[in-house]
């Protein structure tokens, strides 16, 4: 498995609070110890993770929210490249086939009371938490937007804030978009 692909597994890990760790790391994807831990040193100190080690349960967790960045990957995958690039940068990239553009999902945090609306996300969601809240993962945000918005039933964006806001604001140019109308 390509390192891309292990740090995407420590995320959704790590999003679940399933406290995975080095060891763990290194059985599922048959590596050794020590790249385990080096996947897990890139997560913290490179894509800034807000990582912490839990003594008691043996594994990591997230002390905060936290999204993987943008990602691109080369044939090899050894080489990670996390840094936002500039469009004449991504453009020169793109001109080489041996790169490939790669979007790590994004993830949010919403609360449907509604069952039946939760059952038809159920591709979106990737876990549960109390009081009809689930996590979801998406990689259009667009997409995961339009969704949110044609659902039959109110739902409330808890995280992340930059998404609640994206909503709001296209909401509030729909509604002054079509002041007056009715009249």
């Amino acid at each position: 498995m390509n390192a891309n692909t292990r740090i995407q597994w420590l995320h959704k890990k790590l999003a679940l609070n399933s406290y995975p760790n080095a060891r763990r790391l290194a059985e599922r994807f048959q590596i050794s110890h020590r790249q385990a831990q080096r996947d897990l040193n890139y997560l913290r100190c490179e894509l800034e993770a807000p990582l912490a080690y839990d003594n008691h349960r043996k594994g990591f967790y997230y002390t905060e929210q936290f999204t993987l960045p943008l990602l691109l990957s080369s044939d090899n995958d050894d080489l990670y490249i996390p840094e936002i690039f500039d469009v004449k940068n991504i453009q020169e990239l793109a001109a080489e086939d041996s790169i490939i553009q790669m979007q790590i999902p994004y993830s949010a945090i919403i609360e449907i009371k509604d069952k039946l609306v939760a059952l038809e996300m159920n591709r979106y969601i990737v876990a549960r938490e109390p009081r009809n809240r689930y996590v979801c993962e998406f990689h259009s945000i667009e997409k995961f937007i339009g969704l949110l918005l044609s659902t039959d039933a109110d739902f409330r964006l808890i995280e992340p804030a930059w998404l609640r806001e994206r909503i709001v604001k296209s909401a509030r140019r729909v509604l002054e978009n079509h002041e007056g109308m009715d009249q």
